[in-house]
């Protein structure tokens, strides 16, 4: 079956993703020292999800979680935000996973992760097979973190774009690379042979490399650190739709008819945790709504922003009625 197109109209359907999501705990310095921890949520495909829902789209997660109170705070939190959980499981067998940041430097956060064996690294095809059995999404939404947790997540994963194929949903990936959960060159392999069944891919610049083909040659052309280069490469392969995401620079999105930059939203920045996702969650529901190419990086955009101008990994993530709240002047008081 090919691959749909890009839509020139609104997309009817929901969204699914799937992964795993964690209890987060945000320390105010150095773990070592002590202190206290804020207790929250936190998860790539999921942040992904609660800013899709607050921009007032249907959208399921499909998870695992332990049958305990940290699994129970994850399902209460997602269901709170509006996000169905008709997907969702819990393992007796294992724990929800841990997540814990550090602010060490005004810029710079370390991650430590607690999921080894967890309910989330857990994830079995049937999983998947039985969210698809409900009703075939109109975009399944993954992760390059997925993938990284397990055999069987990698399994759960590869059965989700076979799945989506068949059935003709559009395939977005955010490559979200984590080097502390598989090294690149086990990325990249997994990755590359994704590339078939991708239509949308997300990724920063430095991530482009993992998803390009290795040069056969010493005569092929180097791509790696040419944004433009790259997103052609990708899209020679088939991928309809590359968008590279710059932090502060902000992103590019190619098609095999155009590429168009975007400038960041000017914001103050708070925690840029998070952003990503936030970006990830605007860009799609552009999608969803029809919006040009301008129009879907334009909304990454706003939300991104929001992100970073917030603390925590999904809070800030905007509703609709708030997208325009950044165009107001500083010192604004809405009344």
């Amino acid at each position: 079956m090919s691959r749909p197109e890009f839509p020139g109209s609104e997309l009817s359907g929901d969204v699914l993703t799937f992964g795993e999501t964690m209890v987060a705990l945000r320390g105010t310095g150095p773990l070592k020292l002590g202190g206290s921890l804020n207790v929250s949520v936190a998860g790539a495909e999921s942040n992904v999800a609660i800013g899709l829902a607050r921009l007032g789209h249907p959208v399921r997660w499909a998870g695992a979680v332990g049958d305990d109170e940290a699994g129970e705070l994850v399902l209460r939190t997602l269901r709170a935000e509006g996000v169905d959980l008709s997907g969702a499981t819990r393992d007796s067998e294992a724990p929800t996973g841990l997540l814990l940041f550090e602010p060490r430097l005004p810029d710079v956060t370390r991650v430590h992760y607690y999921r080894s064996g967890s309910a989330g690294s857990r994830l079995h095809p049937a999983a998947i097979e039985a969210a698809f059995a409900v009703r075939p999404p109109r975009v399944l939404h993954l992760t390059g973190i997925t993938p990284a947790l397990s055999p069987s997540a990698r399994d759960t994963s590869l059965r989700a774009l076979q799945l989506a194929r068949t059935s003709g949903s559009l395939v977005s990936l955010d490559v979200n690379f984590r080097s502390r959960l598989w090294s690149s060159d086990e990325a990249s392999t997994v990755l590359r042979s994704w590339m078939p069944y991708i239509n949308l891919l997300i990724a920063s610049d430095d991530e482009l490399p993992l998803c390009l083909p290795r040069p056969t040659s010493s005569r092929d052309t180097d791509t790696t650190g040419d944004i433009s280069g790259a997103a052609r490469a990708l899209l020679a392969l088939g991928v309809r739709e590359v968008v590279v995401k710059l932090g502060a620079d902000g992103a590019t999105a190619c098609t095999a008819d155009s590429e168009l930059h975007s400038p960041a939203r000017r914001v103050r920045a708070v925690d840029a945790v998070g952003a990503g996702d936030a970006f990830v969650a605007g860009y799609l529901s552009a999608l969803l709504d029809g919006e040009d190419l301008a129009g879907r990086l334009d909304r990454a955009v706003t939300t991104g922003a929001f992100a970073v101008a917030s603390p925590g990994d999904w809070e800030g993530a905007p509703t609709r009625a708030e997208l325009g709240l950044l165009g107001t002047p500083p010192g604004t008081v809405v009344r």
